[in-house]
């Protein structure tokens, strides 16, 4: 198949754009380099001696969009473009919404208008907001996120279910990631954020090889075991795994369907902490700081639905996790710059 894969540069999109090519899929990376450098697309090159082509582009660009289904004649789509910092999306709602809800809307009309009705969707845990039970299942309710960016998240989810419900022919899959973490095993490839991490495990890495001073943890008041956040923490190279199931599973399904992905347990800011220590022998100091607007106290997964349908399970655990982030970041001190 042709793969047209939104983001492709960024942490996610680059690990599934690898396994695509691994798969024997081709690959064509859209890409406006907002937030991540086209060095990683060498490294994929380098790992498994392809490389997919590269438009650098933005999804908004209505008349670029015709312009690469037309000459790259693209089977399916894989979305990952989008802004994803929650405290960004608190002080930015306007820009959150522009890129993820506009952006998606061009995306979603350039494959229409080419005939490509095969679609993936990243999207994330946050659409369910404040959850009433845990592990959450794709049965919980969604509708009340407490940020802009779980809100432009399921703005885009309430898009794909008009589409699909619009024309047979649409068959997309909408993944609801809980929290990616950990790089490539080379080393080669990892998370790489412009200036400072918005995310915890980078920012912890980035605080072991010296280039932070200490770890912010925002909250330590929070109904938890120790008083910090717990999330559900899933290796990229699972989730990126799963986007070719999922790509697969759109063989035999249409319309629109949603699969968490996760490993169904959750881990403290703080155990991250001690479980990152470990991994890289080197200390990890931290400040306790206020809560953040925006988040929440748990959230982890019931990924039994992915299992059952998608024939796909994380494989990958915290130890490995940890260790692939620090071989990332103690090769690449300074990401791919």
């Amino acid at each position: 198949m042709n793969i047209l894969v939104t983001g492709g540069v960024g942490f996610i999109g680059s690990h599934t754009a690898l396994i695509l090519l691994q798969a024997g899929h081709n690959v064509v990376v859209l890409d406006n380099l907002c937030n991540s450098s086209v060095e990683t697309l060498n490294r994929v090159s380098q790992l498994i001696g392809r490389k997919p082509v590269f438009v650098q582009g933005d999804i908004r660009d209505c008349e670029m969009l015709d312009r690469l289904f037309l000459k790259h004649s693209v089977d399916a789509v894989l979305h990952f473009a989008g802004l994803k910092a929650v405290a960004e999306s608190v002080a930015q709602p306007l820009r959150y919404y522009d890129n993820n809800v506009h952006g998606s809307q061009v995306l979603l009309q350039a494959c229409a208008d080419a005939g490509v009705f095969n679609f993936v969707f990243s999207s994330s845990a946050t659409v369910y907001g404040e959850p009433a039970q845990m592990p959450i299942s794709e049965a919980c309710p969604v509708g009340q996120p407490t940020n802009p960016y779980g809100r432009s998240k399921l703005m885009v989810e309430e898009m794909l279910r008009d589409v699909a419900a619009s024309d047979p022919r649409w068959r997309i899959a909408i993944l609801r990631y809980f929290n990616p973490v950990g790089a490539h095993k080379s080393g080669l490839m990892g998370e790489d954020p412009n200036g400072i991490p918005n995310n915890l495990l980078p920012y912890i890495a980035q605080v072991a090889v010296g280039k932070l001073q200490q770890l912010a943890v925002f909250g330590d008041d929070y109904p938890t075991a120790d008083g910090t956040g717990v999330r559900d923490y899933i290796h990229v190279m699972d989730l990126a795994e799963a986007h070719l199931r999922a790509l697969e599973a759109l063989y035999t399904r249409t319309g629109a369907h949603v699969w968490n992905l996760g490993t169904g347990r959750g881990y403290s800011v703080l155990e991250m902490v001690r479980s990152f220590e470990a991994a890289s022998g080197k200390p990890v100091p931290y400040r306790i700081a206020p809560r953040r607007p925006g988040d929440i106290a748990a959230c982890y997964a019931d990924p039994a639905k992915a299992e059952r349908e998608l024939g796909w399970k994380a494989q990958r655990g915290l130890d490995e996790m940890m260790r692939d982030a620090w071989l990332w970041q103690s090769m690449n001190p300074d990401g791919f710059r």
